[in-house]
This record gives structure tokens, C-alpha cells and sequence, in this order.
């Protein structure tokens, strides 16, 4: 049984949790979903097939069954371009020529990693049921002093806030201030990274999740640190960050009432 808290952070009611976040904790299953779900993201690395073989080119050194022969021409026996009027053309086709193809081009790598439905299923579960465990929450770096209950659950209204003040000032009064406060501060990245878009390392707050957007969305998407997901949307990256389970949650009414549902049919990946 947890408490629903209204905007101005009063109880407003009971709710009984559903039995997702009473599953055990499996860090390893959470590590190997979330590894797998990045690495699905990477793009396959590998050369064209027929980089540098896209041309006319043919081989006219064969004393039979051609023209355009070399022979007597003071030119290699090599594949050439098909020019007007029977000449023969550069030398394409082969790694020494002006535009040929590479000798040793990069060998193809496909990056994705496979886990199967069940354990992505019971990872989800397991970052789920992690999120009213204030331990590892606060092992994750998030601060919770001020914050009543875990998982904290407010009223359906708060999905309707679409002004950002409007969401900071209720996120403000539930106790996450500390949070948003930590997540406001960024550091600049060590290394090549901080020419390639990425000069900051910033950091996550809470998460967020409704079981409609009406309106949240734009109102809470401007806030350092805070990602909104309906509950049909969760993932594990959203749930564990880096693989570290324990993400500071905030749930509405309705997105408790339908988590079990939604995990259900879109467990697999």
C-alpha cells in the first residue's frame, strides 16, 4: 500500500502497488539488457561490398574472344575503362589504380547483442520493483532526504501541467528539489569528446512517468536531468541509467493501475 500525494504535496488517497515491484533484484539481468539495448543502437561498421568495382572496367590483355586488345600497345594487362571509338581507358578495378578498390578494406562488425524476451522481461521487472528501494536509489547518487515515500505517487491531475513552472513548483514541493539541484550542474568532458557535441556530462534526475500525456511532456522536458515516458514507453535505459538500477521515479495514479499491462505486452524489445 503507498500514498498518492496531490499537487500541493497533501494525501490525497491510497493506492495499492501492483506486485511488479516486489520482484527480485537482478542487477545482472539489468546490465545485460541495457548493454544490449545500447549496442542495438550502433550503427553496423564494415566497407561497401563493391566499393571501387563500379565502373566499366574489363580485362583486354587475352590474345582471343576480346577486342580492344593490349597486346603490342605498351600498356599492362590490366582492367580497363570501355572508351568511345575502341580505346582503352585508365586502369580501374584493382587496389593500384587511380580509384580502384582497397587491398585489405576494414572487415564488416555487427554490433548488436541478443537477450532473450524473458530475461529483458524480468530486467524490467527488476528495475521496476528497484525504484522503491530508497538504498539503491540513493546509491545511484540521487538525493532523497526531503522525498515522503518510495515509489512516490501523485494524482492523475499532474499529468495535465504543461508550464514548466507548473511542474518545477509541484516537483519542488514533493521533496525533489535537492535532485533537480544536483542535476543542474555539469562538468566538462576529459578527451576528444568535447569537439564532438558533447562537451558536457550531464547528469539524470528523476524520472517520470504518466499514463497519458495531456500535456506533461512539454511542460516537464526543458527540466535538467528529467525524462517523461508514458508507462507503455518504459525501457531499460530509461529505468537504469549506465546500467545502475535505482532511478529516482515518480509515478502517477494512473500509470501504477496499467504498469503490469504495459510491461506485459511490450516486453520484448
Amino acid at each position: 500500500m503507498s500514498k498518492i500525494y496531490s499537487l500541493d504535496g497533501k494525501e490525497a488517497g491510497n493506492i495499492q502497488l501492483p506486485e511488479v515491484f516486489k520482484a527480485e533484484f537482478r542487477p545482472d539481468l539489468i546490465q545485460r539488457a541495457v548493454v544490449s539495448a545500447e549496442a542495438n543502437k550502433r550503427q553496423p561498421y564494415s566497407a561497401k561490398k563493391r566499393a571501387g568495382l563500379g565502373t566499366s572496367a574489363d580485362y583486354f590483355g587475352r590474345r582471343r574472344d576480346t577486342y580492344r586488345q593490349t597486346i603490342n600497345k605498351g600498356q599492362s594487362r590490366l582492367p580497363r575503362e570501355k572508351t568511345g571509338g575502341g580505346g582503352l581507358g585508365k586502369v580501374r578495378r584493382v587496389p593500384q589504380s587511380v580509384g580502384g578498390r582497397r587491398s585489405h578494406p576494414p572487415s564488416g562488425k555487427d554490433f548488436t547483442k541478443k537477450i532473450n524476451n524473458k530475461e529483458y522481461l524480468l530486467a524490467i521487472k527488476s528495475a521496476i520493483a528497484a525504484t522503491a528501494d530508497p538504498e539503491l536509489i540513493k546509491g545511484r547518487g540521487h538525493s532523497i532526504e526531503k522525498i515522503k515515500e518510495f515509489p512516490l505517487v501523485v494524482e492523475d491531475s499532474f499529468e495535465k501541467l504543461n508550464k514548466t513552472r507548473e511542474v518545477k513548483k509541484t516537483l519542488d514541493v514533493l521533496g525533489f528539489d535537492d535532485d533537480l539541484a544536483r542535476a543542474e550542474e555539469k562538468s566538462i568532458r576529459a578527451g576528444r569528446g568535447k569537439m564532438r557535441g558533447r562537451k558536457y556530462k550531464k547528469r539524470k534526475s528523476i524520472l517520470i512517468v504518466v499514463n497519458e500525456d495531456s500535456g506533461i511532456k512539454s511542460g516537464a522536458r526543458n527540466i535538467p536531468g528529467v525524462d517523461i515516458a508514458r508507462v507503455d514507453e518504459l525501457n531499460i535505459e530509461l529505468l537504469a541509467p549506465g546500467t545502475h538500477a535505482g532511478r529516482l521515479t515518480l509515478w502517477t495514479k494512473g500509470a501504477i493501475n496499467n504498469v503490469e499491462k504495459a510491461i506485459t505486452e511490450n516486453g520484448s524489445k
